[in-house]
């Protein structure tokens, strides 16, 4: 696979800050999540991203796997 020094970076930085022992289990589970959710549109993805930075910094609440998962189904 081939990617950008600017790519791996951006990888490298999330791996780490997301605690995964190695880049290859991190893309193993991005992977994954790709073929498992392919209905997972980039707006969402950004949407959850923006959520998370946003409960980061305390200014919003964390729901359950459930809920997620019940949004999910609800955007295909």
């Amino acid at each position: 696979m081939r990617v950008t020094e600017r790519q791996l970076a951006e990888i490298d930085a999330a791996w780490k800050e997301e605690g995964y022992t190695s880049r290859s289990e991190f893309l193993r589970h991005a992977i994954r999540d790709a073929t498992e959710h392919p209905g997972a549109s980039r707006d969402m993805l950004a949407s959850i991203a923006a959520e998370e930075y946003a409960m980061r910094k305390g200014e919003s609440e964390t729901v359950s796997r459930a809920e997620v998962v019940e949004m999910i189904d609800d955007e295909e």
